[in-house]
This record gives structure tokens, C-alpha cells and sequence, in this order.
């Protein structure tokens, strides 16, 4: 399939090398800044451009990944083209395409990423909606190429998934900066806490997070948490959230006088 990427960020540089590599030929790559265009587009072999009037309408389909307040702003410069359109935000509604054309879908891929981490794109959960049956298949057969993993999500639904991924992964990388601060100031390297990190997150591959809680406030350890709130006294805000969070785990259904 002949593909243009508009955008050059994370999702539009992991999604490009993606297509790249299963044999799709990515015609153009467009970024309002032309280096960034330039980067993405000479590791995939195809043509920077930093002005849409220039792009070219021998393509199949037209990938919008960049901030989700301009995905509106893309499509509707993209319509006269007639081609198929999908955008990659997993909040944003169908809509936002369907406001400008009928030939459209979204192509959602579920994970973080960087620009400088690789990621095996065939794990990584393709999310697809469309317009109408026909497309849907087609981008089905599309993401059935770079994934093993390829749902039918609904824009309701995709809007619940995205704030689950939040919950799941922004919020969680917030407390291990918060982590390392409280171990900097004290001289402790983070090197100390990332094979706990580690463990954390593989046990909930194999089971559920509920399952798998534990520390002081499961336990229902006041003692422990009256001393770990001691020892933030100089910062109210992690106080107040350290609170939160241990009054969240607390009111969670689970035996706590089961093992740690």
C-alpha cells in the first residue's frame, strides 16, 4: 500500500518504520518543520515536505498522526485529495474526519513511545474504526501487517481505553519521577528501585493488578504509613497524594491480612 505520514513525532516515526518494514511504500512525510520531515522520511525512503500543497495525491491513504487539535486542521486541507484518511488518537472521535469526509477511519496504535526505543511493533494492539464496512476491512488487512494484535474499537470505547492507558502508564511514570526525587534528595540512586519497577509490571502480565497489590496499605499498616507521611513533611503535595493513593488501595476488596 503506497502511505503518507502527516506528522513526525513518536507515533508518526514508530508507525512510518513500521509500514517500512512490511513492505508498504511510504511516498511522502510531512511535518510543518522540515527537518523533523527530513529525518523520518530519509529512514523510510520517502519524501519530506513541510507544505501540503505539495502533497502528492498518488497515495492510498493518508495516516494523520499528530496533536489531536490539529487532526481537523489536517483533514480538511487533505479532502480535496478524496483519498482514505485515518487519524491515531485514541481520544479523539471518528467524527473529527467525518466532519470533512466520508472516506475515513482511525488507526490507534495502544503504547507509548520514543523516538530513540525501539518497539516490536507486532505486540503492540492496533486499534481500528471506520466509516463504513469496506474500510474497516481494508484497515483491518493494514494493521493485520505490522500486528498480531488488531481490534474493532469504537470511538465511545477508544475514548475508555485511552484513559485506562493513562491511568496505566502516564500516571505511573509520574510516581517514579516523584520516587526518584525523594531518593535524590537523600544521595540514592534510582538504579536501587528499578528491578522492583520491573517486577511489578511483569507480575500483571500473568494476573490481575488487584491480585498482585501489596505494601503498607493493603496491610492496613498505619504505623507505616504514619511514618512515611513523617518523613514528606516538607512536601505537602506528595502528603496529600501518598494519602490519596493509600486511601484508594485501602478501600480495594482484598483480604489484608493475606501475605505481603
Amino acid at each position: 500500500m503506497r502511505i503518507t505520514i502527516i506528522g513526525s513525532g513518536n507515533v508518526a516515526t514508530h508507525l512510518a518504520a513500521a509500514f517500512k518494514n512490511a513492505g508498504h511504500r511510504i511516498v511522502q512525510v510531512y511535518s510543518r518543520n522540515m527537518q523533523h520531515a527530513a529525518l523520518l522520511a530519509y529512514h523510510v525512503k520517502a519524501e519530506p515536505l513541510d507544505d501540503l500543497i505539495q502533497i502528492d495525491p498518488e497515495t492510498d491513504i493518508f495516516v494523520i498522526a499528530v496533536k489531536d487539535d490539529a487532526i481537523g486542521i489536517m483533514a480538511e486541507q487533505l479532502e480535496p485529495h478524496q483519498k482514505l484518511m485515518v487519524h491515531t488518537s485514541g481520544a479523539t472521535d471518528l467524527y473529527a474526519l467525518l466532519a470533512f469526509a466520508d472516506n475515513v477511519g482511525v488507526f490507534y496504535p495502544l503504547q507509548t513511545f520514543s523516538k530513540t526505543r525501539e518497539v516490536n511493533f507486532r505486540n503492540v494492539p492496533i486499534c481500528i474504526e471506520a466509516a463504513d464496512k469496506n474500510i474497516a476491512k481494508e484497515l483491518r488487512e493494514l494493521a493485520q501487517t505490522v500486528s498480531n494484535s488488531v481490534y474493532d474499537i469504537d470511538s465511545k470505547q477508544r475514548r475508555i481505553l485511552h484513559l485506562a492507558a493513562v491511568f496505566a502508564n502516564n500516571f505511573p511514570n509520574y510516581l517514579y519521577t516523584m520516587a526518584q526525587q525523594i531518593l535524590t534528595q537523600q544521595g540514592l540512586d534510582i538504579d536501587l528501585i528499578r528491578p522492583l519497577i520491573l517486577e511489578t509490571a511483569e507480575k500483571v502480565q500473568t494476573g490481575l493488578p488487584a491480585a498482585m497489590q501489596t505494601g503498607p496499605a493493603i496491610r492496613h499498616d498505619q504505623n507505616t504509613m504514619d511514618n512515611h507521611l513523617q518523613l514528606l513533611q516538607d512536601n505537602p503535595d506528595l502528603q496529600q497524594l501518598y494519602t490519596l493513593l493509600s486511601q484508594g488501595i485501602i478501600k480495594m476488596d482484598i483480604d489484608p491480612h493475606g501475605d505481603k
